[in-house]
Protein backbone atom coordinates (compact mmCIF):
# COMPACT_ATOMS: atom_id res chain seq x y z
CA UNK A 1 0.00 0.00 0.00
CA UNK A 2 0.98 3.05 -1.09
CA UNK A 3 1.58 6.08 1.62
CA UNK A 4 0.40 9.69 0.45
CA UNK A 5 3.61 12.26 1.65
CA UNK A 6 2.31 15.16 0.41
CA UNK A 7 2.11 18.41 2.93
CA UNK A 8 -1.55 18.23 2.40
CA UNK A 9 -1.98 14.96 4.00
CA UNK A 10 0.20 15.43 6.80
CA UNK A 11 -1.71 17.49 9.95
CA UNK A 12 0.78 20.39 9.85
CA UNK A 13 0.89 20.93 6.24
CA UNK A 14 -2.65 21.32 6.38
CA UNK A 15 -2.41 23.79 9.19
CA UNK A 16 0.39 25.79 7.32
CA UNK A 17 -1.61 25.63 4.68
CA UNK A 18 -4.60 26.94 6.30
CA UNK A 19 -2.59 29.50 8.07
CA UNK A 20 -1.18 30.63 4.51
CA UNK A 21 -4.90 31.18 3.03
CA UNK A 22 -6.15 33.07 5.49
CA UNK A 23 -3.17 35.53 5.69
CA UNK A 24 -3.25 35.75 2.56
CA UNK A 25 -7.51 36.86 2.20
CA UNK A 26 -6.67 38.70 5.24
CA UNK A 27 -3.64 40.63 3.45
CA UNK A 28 -5.62 41.21 0.27
CA UNK A 29 -8.90 42.37 1.82
CA UNK A 30 -9.89 45.47 1.31
CA UNK A 31 -10.05 48.08 4.27
CA UNK A 32 -13.25 49.62 5.55
CA UNK A 33 -12.64 53.14 4.79
CA UNK A 34 -14.22 55.56 6.80
CA UNK A 35 -17.12 57.61 5.58
CA UNK A 36 -17.87 59.88 8.44
CA UNK A 37 -15.27 62.25 9.31
CA UNK A 38 -13.45 60.96 5.92
CA UNK A 39 -12.47 63.23 2.16
CA UNK A 40 -13.90 62.62 -1.07
CA UNK A 41 -11.09 59.92 -1.59
CA UNK A 42 -13.06 57.91 1.27
CA UNK A 43 -16.64 58.02 -0.83
CA UNK A 44 -15.01 56.54 -3.84
CA UNK A 45 -14.22 53.97 -1.49
CA UNK A 46 -17.03 53.84 -0.10
CA UNK A 47 -18.70 53.50 -3.79
CA UNK A 48 -16.09 50.78 -4.73
CA UNK A 49 -16.66 48.41 -1.68
CA UNK A 50 -20.97 49.22 -2.04
CA UNK A 51 -20.68 48.39 -6.00
CA UNK A 52 -22.93 51.52 -6.06
CA UNK A 53 -23.72 54.25 -8.55
CA UNK A 54 -22.76 57.42 -7.39
CA UNK A 55 -24.73 61.02 -8.29
CA UNK A 56 -23.26 64.01 -7.12
CA UNK A 57 -25.13 67.44 -6.42
CA UNK A 58 -24.08 70.33 -4.39
CA UNK A 59 -26.04 73.63 -2.99
CA UNK A 60 -25.18 75.80 -0.01
CA UNK A 61 -21.58 75.03 -0.06
CA UNK A 62 -22.41 71.23 0.67
CA UNK A 63 -21.71 68.45 -1.55
CA UNK A 64 -24.28 65.78 -1.55
CA UNK A 65 -22.72 62.06 -2.81
CA UNK A 66 -25.69 59.83 -3.43
CA UNK A 67 -24.65 56.04 -3.83
CA UNK A 68 -27.07 53.80 -4.88
CA UNK A 69 -26.37 49.93 -4.01
CA UNK A 70 -27.24 47.23 -5.76
CA UNK A 71 -29.58 46.22 -3.22
CA UNK A 72 -31.70 49.04 -2.97
CA UNK A 73 -29.72 51.11 -0.19
CA UNK A 74 -29.55 54.43 -0.74
CA UNK A 75 -26.56 56.57 1.16
CA UNK A 76 -25.86 60.09 1.16
CA UNK A 77 -22.43 61.40 2.29
CA UNK A 78 -22.67 65.04 2.71
CA UNK A 79 -19.28 66.91 2.34
CA UNK A 80 -18.68 70.54 3.78
CA UNK A 81 -16.76 73.23 1.38
CA UNK A 82 -13.15 71.82 3.24
CA UNK A 83 -13.82 68.59 1.84
CA UNK A 84 -15.08 66.48 4.59
CA UNK A 85 -17.77 64.19 5.17
CA UNK A 86 -19.92 65.41 8.12
CA UNK A 87 -23.04 63.87 7.74
CA UNK A 88 -23.96 60.09 6.23
CA UNK A 89 -27.80 59.33 5.98
CA UNK A 90 -29.58 56.28 4.48
CA UNK A 91 -32.88 54.21 3.36
CA UNK A 92 -33.86 51.35 1.92
CA UNK A 93 -34.33 47.88 2.24
CA UNK A 94 -31.07 46.84 3.72
CA UNK A 95 -28.53 48.53 6.89
CA UNK A 96 -25.49 49.58 5.53
CA UNK A 97 -22.14 48.87 7.13
CA UNK A 98 -22.16 51.22 10.58
CA UNK A 99 -18.76 50.87 10.58
CA UNK A 100 -17.75 51.54 7.12
CA UNK A 101 -20.42 54.65 7.77
CA UNK A 102 -18.58 55.58 11.13
CA UNK A 103 -15.26 54.89 10.22
CA UNK A 104 -12.94 56.49 13.15
CA UNK A 105 -16.42 57.24 15.25
CA UNK A 106 -17.40 53.23 15.30
CA UNK A 107 -15.61 52.94 18.52
CA UNK A 108 -17.83 55.97 20.09
CA UNK A 109 -21.44 54.92 18.95
CA UNK A 110 -20.20 50.82 20.06
CA UNK A 111 -19.54 52.31 23.45
CA UNK A 112 -22.83 54.75 23.53
CA UNK A 113 -24.96 51.95 22.54
CA UNK A 114 -23.45 49.07 25.06
CA UNK A 115 -24.39 51.63 27.26
CA UNK A 116 -28.30 52.10 26.23
CA UNK A 117 -30.73 50.45 28.33
CA UNK A 118 -31.70 46.82 26.94
CA UNK A 119 -34.99 47.17 24.26
CA UNK A 120 -37.25 45.12 23.15
CA UNK A 121 -38.81 44.89 19.80
CA UNK A 122 -38.76 47.51 17.06
CA UNK A 123 -37.78 51.03 18.41
CA UNK A 124 -35.94 53.82 16.97
CA UNK A 125 -32.34 54.47 18.33
CA UNK A 126 -31.40 58.17 19.39
CA UNK A 127 -27.70 58.52 20.56
CA UNK A 128 -26.96 62.02 20.83
CA UNK A 129 -23.77 62.78 22.27
CA UNK A 130 -21.34 66.15 21.80
CA UNK A 131 -18.84 64.33 19.16
CA UNK A 132 -21.19 62.49 17.43
CA UNK A 133 -25.17 61.79 17.09
CA UNK A 134 -26.88 58.79 16.08
CA UNK A 135 -30.23 58.25 14.24
CA UNK A 136 -31.72 54.65 13.14
CA UNK A 137 -35.05 53.21 12.46
CA UNK A 138 -37.10 51.36 10.64
CA UNK A 139 -38.16 47.63 10.25
CA UNK A 140 -37.63 44.71 8.16
CA UNK A 141 -36.77 45.98 4.48
CA UNK A 142 -37.44 49.68 5.23
CA UNK A 143 -34.19 50.86 7.37
CA UNK A 144 -33.59 54.52 7.58
CA UNK A 145 -30.83 56.40 9.64
CA UNK A 146 -28.82 59.53 9.68
CA UNK A 147 -24.97 60.20 11.90
CA UNK A 148 -23.59 63.44 12.02
CA UNK A 149 -20.75 64.87 13.59
CA UNK A 150 -21.85 68.49 15.37
CA UNK A 151 -18.53 70.10 15.37
CA UNK A 152 -18.24 68.94 11.51
CA UNK A 153 -22.04 70.96 10.64
CA UNK A 154 -21.24 73.70 8.23
CA UNK A 155 -22.54 77.31 9.37
CA UNK A 156 -26.39 77.74 7.92
CA UNK A 157 -26.77 73.64 7.70
CA UNK A 158 -29.46 72.10 10.12
CA UNK A 159 -28.31 68.24 10.59
CA UNK A 160 -31.72 67.61 11.91
CA UNK A 161 -32.66 68.55 8.35
CA UNK A 162 -30.73 65.87 6.23
CA UNK A 163 -32.43 62.68 4.82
Amino acid sequence: MKTNTSPFYRPLGRMAVSVSVVGAVLGFSLPALASLGGKVDSIQADTARMGATVNQTSANNVEVHQLQSPTGTVVNEYLSSSGTVFAVTWQGPFMPDMQQILGSYFQQYSAALSSQPRQYGHRPLNIKQPGLVVQTGGHMRAHWGRVYVPALVPDGVNAEQLQ
